[in-house]
């Protein structure tokens, strides 16, 4: 599932913004936020991914930046201890491996995408955003979510959503300004 954050959420991490939902439950919420980019390059982390073209680094969100999260569409096979989001996704799993696949010449994007930072939502929290119609709670396609760049997907998505909801995309980012 993804959450489509309603036109006025002002939050710098959350304005149209689309989350990816990876664990839902009574103890909380996590997820990554798939259209932000935050100008860091992976292939600058890492010297054996140098050779590389530039992998793109998302802000997942504004918990955890201590940490290099991914999520992926290759198979537990390839990445051992990849966590299963649904049928086509996973999170995470053994980085080495993720280092090997691509150092092979395998293709990140479209593939593999990268986040500093989660969003975390604490016990029936998220719930509580939803009911206030902070979030849209909607589905997207694994290959949308890993091509998702920009405030674009925001519109997409809003835009898939039907016609109650395509006055959004044409709300300003900052209301004062209108």
């Amino acid at each position: 599932m993804i959450l489509i954050s309603e036109p006025f959420l002002q939050d710098m991490y959350f304005q149209r913004s689309v989350v990816l939902l990876i664990e839902h439950g009574i103890k909380g919420s996590m997820g990554l936020v798939v259209n932000k980019q935050t100008g860091l390059i992976v292939n600058d982390l890492f010297p054996e991914l140098k050779n590389l073209a530039a992998i793109p680094v998302y802000l997942g969100g504004a918990v955890g930046f201590d940490h290099l999260f991914f999520i992926h569409s290759l198979e537990p096979d390839i990445i051992p201890d990849s966590v299963q989001i649904n049928e086509h996704l996973y999170f995470d799993g053994n980085f080495e491996a993720l280092k090997t696949y691509l150092s092979e010449g395998n293709p990140a994007k479209g593939t593999v995408k990268f986040f500093l930072g989660y969003a975390g939502w604490e016990s029936n929290q998220l719930n509580t955003e939803i009911t206030h119609n902070s979030w849209l709670v909607s589905s997207s396609s694994h290959k949308s979510i890993l091509l998702a760049e920009d405030d674009s997907y925001w519109n997409h998505t809003v835009e898939r959503l039907g016609n109650p909801y395509r006055t959004w995309t044409n709300y300003p980012k900052d209301p004062e300004l209108n």
